[in-house]
């Protein structure tokens, strides 16, 4: 049986559960959260998400993002989705949240309660290639021009919530 993600109201109440692609099919809102990971010289850490994504595939995202599942608390579904797809774990402290709506085009609408964490590390990750195409580090200062240059190449969710970010952490 796959996974059940949490579907919620907009004040983050639980008000049932189901399954990814039909949640994504029906567009209802759903819980998911954001990791942004920075280093000491205030790199944002940016994945490009793997190629056979159902939806943004190749494009760059924030660190790591996800769904928690049904019988898993949140704070272990960060830390176990940021080992799986990027090969670290580190300390991830929760900033903001936002409520985000968009269509793909194939059918499938992303409408997500997002939960967004902070966390800092140093090194490069391992990433997995499963989940994972690339991955670079860009300075907080540089990101929003690189977005608007190319706003193609960036999920929709990290543009929507970039601005937002970058406030928390300055």
């Amino acid at each position: 049986m796959e996974d059940q993600l949490i579907v919620v109201n907009e004040k983050d109440e639980i008000v049932g559960y189901g399954e990814k692609m039909p949640i994504h099919k029906e567009g209802l809102l759903h819980r998911a959260f954001s990791i942004f990971v920075l280093n000491d010289k205030n790199e944002l850490l940016l994945q490009q998400r793997a190629l056979h994504k159902y939806h943004s595939a190749g494009l760059w995202a924030n660190t790591c993002c996800s769904h928690p599942i049904k019988g898993e608390d949140q704070e272990i579904t960060i830390h176990r989705r940021l080992q799986e797809e990027m090969g670290f774990d580190c300390h991830l402290e929760k900033i903001f949240d936002f409520i985000y709506k968009t269509e793909f085009g194939n059918g499938l609408t992303e409408y997500e309660f997002d939960h967004v964490y902070l966390g800092r590390y140093n090194n490069d990750p391992i990433p997995n290639p499963d989940e994972v195409a690339s991955f670079k580090w860009i300075h907080i200062d540089d990101i929003k021009n690189d977005m608007n240059n190319n706003p193609d190449q960036y999920a929709y969710w990290t543009k929507f919530a970039i601005d937002k970010f970058l406030a928390k952490i300055k």
